[in-house]
C-alpha cells in the first residue's frame, strides 16, 4: 500500500538481554526464535486483552509465558523506566479437570441464583484489584 515505505525493525536488544537472563535462570538456552516469540507476547499484551498461546506438546508455550514473567517482575523490581513493565502473578488452572460449571459457574435451577465458578471466582478477583501489576489466569490444557 506504502511502496515507499520503510519498515523499521524495534530495537529489543535491551529486552532480548533481559529475556536471555530469564532464560538461564530456568536452565534454558536463549535461542533466538524463542526470544522472538517472547518478544510478540509481550507486545501483544500491550493490544490485546486476552492471548492464546497455540502450539504442539513441547513447543515452548508455557516456558514463553513463564520467561515473560520472570522478565517483567525482574525490570520492575529493578525499576526500569518503561511502565510496562510490571511484576506478574498467575494462576494456572486445568480447564479440562473440572465441570464446566465449576469452571465458569452456573445457575442453581431451583433457587434461579448465580454461582460462580473458579475461573469467574479468579478474573472477578483480579478485576477487583487497584494495582498495576499483571494478574494473568492461565487456563492450561487443550483448545475445544
Amino acid at each position: 500500500m506504502f511502496p515507499k515505505s520503510e519498515i523499521v525493525d524495534a530495537d529489543n536488544s535491551e529486552i532480548n538481554k533481559s529475556l536471555t537472563k530469564s532464560c538461564r535462570r530456568f536452565g534454558l538456552q536463549p535461542h533466538p526464535p524463542f526470544l522472538k516469540k517472547t518478544v510478540q507476547l509481550l507486545e501483544t499484551f500491550g493490544v490485546r486483552f486476552g492471548v492464546m498461546l497455540v502450539g504442539t506438546t513441547g513447543s515452548g508455550k508455557t516456558k514463553c509465558y513463564e520467561v515473560l514473567s520472570d522478565t517483567s517482575t525482574t525490570l520492575r523490581e529493578n525499576n526500569h523506566p518503561d511502565r510496562q513493565f510490571q511484576k506478574v502473578n498467575y494462576n494456572v488452572l486445568n480447564p479440562k479437570s473440572i465441570s464446566m460449571d465449576e469452571l465458569f459457574g452456573a445457575v442453581n435451577k431451583e433457587t434461579n441464583e448465580w454461582k460462580d465458578g473458579l475461573a469467574s471466582k479468579i478474573l472477578r478477583t483480579a478485576a477487583a484489584l487497584e494495582t498495576v501489576e499483571w494478574d494473568w489466569t492461565v487456563f492450561d490444557g487443550p483448545v475445544d
